[in-house]
This record gives C-alpha cells, sequence and structure tokens, in this order.
C-alpha cells in the first residue's frame, strides 16, 4: 500500500512522494461548497469556482489556460461540501504551477468581464443539465430527500439566482466562506514543490491566517418528503430510488458503500442478476453511497423503457428486502468487499485520482489512510449489511424524470 504522509503548517499537506511519478498532481481541497450558498444565492460557490480558474493570475492569462498551454491538465469542482482545484503538470513545472495555483484560489483578482463571462458558461452547464433527465432526476431526489435545506438544492444553481451574483456577492463568498474554511493541500508526484509551503509561494500571512477560523455547521436535516407513487412518464425514464445513510465519517459509511456494491452495475452484483439478467428490466443503473458533514444519501439510479419503470423498483425493494431480512449471501457479500476494496485502490493508482480521493475523504477526525480505508472494507460483516438495507428499505423512496405530463 502507497506510503502517505502529512505535514503540518499554514496550510496541511498530504503526501505521496513516489519517484517512479513522471507527473505532480497538486490538489487545493477546500471545506467550502454549495450548501453554504445564502438563500437566494442558489450556485455563488459554483460560480466562484469558475471565476478563480479564469481569472488572470500574475503574468499569466488564467491558471487553466497556462497549465494547459504547458501540456498539463487543470480543472476545479465544486460539491455541496466541498472545493477542488487541481493541476496535472510535468514535475518541472511543479513549483511554478504549485505558486500559481495559491495565488489563484487565495488571493484573485476580480473583474466584472470575467465574471459575466463565466456566469454565460454557467448557464451552458444549466441548459446541459436540464436537458439530461439522468441529472435533473438526482437533483429531484435529493430535493425529496432533503426538503428546504441546503443539500436538497441543485450544486450548479438556479439561472436566476446565478444572474444575480455580481462581482460584489462572489468576492464576498470567497472572504467570508472559502477563506475562512478549512483547507488541505494533496500532492501527489516524484518530489514535493518546494512552493507547497504558501510562505514560499508569496501568500500573505493575512491571507493564511483566516485558513480555517470559521468552519461551517450544516443546519438539521428535516424529515425526508413522504413517499408518493412515481408519475411515469410514456417514454424512457431515469428513476433514483434510496434513503439517507450516515455522514461522510461516521464508522458505518463503509457498510453502506458495501451494500451499494450488492446492488450496483457490476455482473457480480445481486441487482445486476435479477434487474439485468433474469427480469431484463434495465440495462444502465448504478448504485452509490455519498457522505456528507452530518448525514448521507444512499441511492440507485436507473434507466428504465416505458411501462417498466414500477417492476424494476419492485425488483429494488425485493432485494433490499431480502438482504434486510436474511442478511447477504455469504459469496455475494465477498464479491461486494473485494469491488469496493478495488474502487479504493484504483482510484489511489491514478495520480489525478488519488489526489481527488484523498481530498474527499480527509479532513475528519483522527488519521485516516487508504490502507485504513481498506481494513474498514474488510470488516465489513453480514450483519452490519443486514441493518444498512433495513434502513435503506424502510426510508426508501423514488423520484423519476420526465414525470407524466
Amino acid at each position: 500500500m502507497h506510503q502517505f504522509r502529512t505535514v503540518e503548517g499554514p496550510i496541511p499537506v498530504v503526501t505521496l512522494i513516489d519517484e517512479r511519478l513522471s507527473t505532480t498532481t497538486i490538489c487545493l481541497a477546500s471545506k467550502y461548497g454549495a450548501q453554504q450558498d445564502p438563500v437566494g444565492q442558489c450556485g455563488l460557490a459554483h460560480v466562484l469556482e469558475h471565476v478563480l480558474m479564469s481569472t488572470p493570475v500574475g503574468t499569466v492569462p488564467s491558471l487553466s489556460e497556462h497549465v494547459e498551454r504547458l501540456g498539463g491538465h487543470a480543472n476545479a469542482e465544486t460539491g455541496l461540501d466541498r472545493m477542488l482545484f487541481y493541476a496535472q503538470v510535468h514535475p518541472d513545472d511543479a513549483d511554478e504551477v504549485t505558486s500559481l495555483l495559491y495565488q489563484a484560489v487565495l488571493e484573485p483578482s476580480w473583474s466584472d468581464d470575467v465574471l459575466e463571462r463565466e456566469k454565460r458558461a454557467v448557464f451552458q452547464e444549466l441548459a446541459v443539465a436540464a436537458a439530461d433527465d439522468s441529472d435533473v432526476v438526482q437533483d429531484e431526489f435529493l430535493a425529496h430527500l432533503f426538503p428546504n435545506h441546503p443539500l436538497g438544492r441543485p450544486v450548479a444553481g438556479t439561472k436566476a439566482d446565478v444572474e444575480r451574483c455580481d462581482t460584489a456577492s462572489v468576492a464576498a463568498a470567497h472572504g467570508q466562506r472559502l477563506l475562512t474554511a478549512p483547507l488541505s493541500v494533496i500532492v501527489v508526484g516524484p518530489a514535493l514543490p518546494k512552493t507547497v509551503d504558501p510562505v514560499v509561494a508569496g501568500i500573505d500571512p493575512r491571507t493564511l491566517a483566516a485558513i480555517g477560523t470559521s468552519p461551517w455547521t450544516p443546519p438539521a436535516s428535516p424529515p425526508p418528503e413522504p413517499a408518493a407513487p412515481v408519475q411515469w412518464a410514456d417514454k424512457f425514464t431515469w428513476v433514483c430510488a434510496g434513503a439517507r445513510s450516515v455522514a461522510n465519517h461516521d464508522p458505518l459509511r463503509p457498510t453502506f458503500n458495501v451494500l451499494a456494491q450488492l446492488l450496483g452495475s457490476s455482473p457480480s452484483s445481486v441487482l445486476y442478476r435479477r434487474l439485468r439478467g433474469e427480469a431484463g428490466l434495465a440495462y444502465t443503473f448504478q448504485s452509490w453511497n455519498r457522505g456528507y458533514a452530518d448525514t448521507g444519501a444512499w441511492r440507485v439510479l436507473a434507466g428504465v423503457e416505458p411501462g417498466n419503470g414500477e417492476a424494476a423498483l419492485d425488483v429494488i425493494r425485493s432485494v433490499l428486502d431480502e438482504i434486510a431480512t436474511h442478511g447477504p449471501d455469504p459469496d455475494d457479500l465477498v464479491s461486494a468487499r473485494r469491488q469496493e476494496r478495488m474502487r479504493v485502490l484504483t482510484s489511489v493508482d491514478s495520480p489525478l485520482e488519488c489526489a481527488r480521493y484523498l481530498a474527499m475523504r480527509g479532513g475528519g477526525p483522527g488519521t485516516w489512510s487508504p490502507a485504513d480505508e481498506v481494513a474498514h472494507i474488510d470488516a465489513v460483516d453480514a450483519d452490519g449489511v443486514r441493518r444498512a438495507a433495513a434502513q435503506v428499505r424502510d426510508g426508501l423512496r423514488a423520484v423519476a424524470s420526465p414525470v407524466a405530463q
């Protein structure tokens, strides 16, 4: 297993140094996410992410363009509870790019022109997502699972709210939320860039002093919307079914992950055999579990032809009920644990995915490593999976898109 090391400093640095690697990946991870968007400003964090990656930095037109001109790859992503900024470059460029990454994210310049351009890009994203029912149904599912709560709002925002974003509100989100949230850096490469120390990178000590000073406490989650019959359209439909699970750093999270593998898209899963093999009701489906700060969401997403929706849901319910009542078949449990273990290992073996994975998994109480994660997966037992399946079965609700008109 890879050896990870944490270097303490103004910004904690998690490193995987392997001289055999031919690229360096740097990921700046903030615990500021879309669920912190104020009411009426849904999508503000997402707009901020766009602006930070597209604003001129020093003498370069933008971090994204400069990294790509170097032959590397740069991107950013906003989630409900995280924001990631990352670049994968040749090791010779790592010092420069790490410094530019810090400058772009921590000490940006503000431009009305850049903001308006990136708002137009966000509008295009929203249009693409609105045309994809597999995206729409996931937003609808979270809205039912977390009604009138930040977790139930779309990460990318709404067109009306994004339109209201101006330079002052974006700059305020940066100064009041991103800069004061806990921040960490992940480096995966053959050597540690000198500029991973933000002081060496030239970041103002006053900026560094603000980091982590105002960690956000999420509001309590209200009860989910009551479960209701799905209104099926007479066309190909995406259905999302699931229930609340557990928080990101809850010891039971690996158990819900293994349950997702038991109902996953692999031919080794129980749901694959029943839903696709025996019943022939769905060709495309997947299951996954996602933990947030104080709760989680376990779900199945499936595409079904007209007339097959309710039958497909019945199969999902019956598989969950069978596992909740009798526990998983021993061979199926072994297979599901191996699938979940491989999901972790394949993520760690790819430098860019390794950095993203560490950014998503780190930051909880105590220490954490992929080796710990694998050990927790191996410790998942049949009774734990049975209880997790019962929790999902008892809280199960489903939504579909498109809906019947």
